[in-house]
């Protein structure tokens, strides 16, 4: 299982509160932050981003982390393999209201990740039918 961590050292958003222009780091860190959060709500492994974007899976892990920056044509490629725009891993940047990611956003992304992993689409209705007999309680 590909769970988010509690606390991967990284903010989802810059977030710095300052009105100031973020950091060349700061962005990086951010672009991989949300090339995981997209990754990870398609239900796809960092290896399976790996294989659709040509690199290894330690590379789209560095990706990931901020700890290598992602070329223009790379974001493109991961961009096409999330099936979302370039401009995606940009939002957010410059909110100067954001938090960390908190613990039930990363449950709900981990519980659409495994809900996308359900094979049996009867066994999902039965899912998605749970949850709302859950939510009118």
């Amino acid at each position: 299982m590909d769970a988010l961590p509690q606390n991967s050292g990284v903010q989802a958003r810059n977030g710095n509160g300052s009105g100031r222009k973020p950091t060349t780091r700061e962005v990086d860190a951010h672009v991989g932050v949300r090339i995981r959060e997209r990754r990870v709500l398609l239900g796809l492994t960092q290896l399976e981003l790996a294989d659709l974007i040509g690199v290894t899976y330690q590379q789209a892990h560095k990706y990931e982390r901020g700890i290598n920056r992602v070329s223009a044509g790379r974001l493109y490629d991961i961009s096409q393999a999330l099936q979302v725009s370039v401009g995606f891993f940009f939002e957010g940047l410059e909110e100067s209201d954001e938090r960390p990611v908190t613990q039930r956003q990363r449950m709900c992304l981990e519980l659409a990740r495994n809900f996308s992993m359900i094979a049996n689409e009867r066994h999902q209705q039965a899912l998605s039918s749970l949850a709302r007999a859950l939510v009118e309680k």
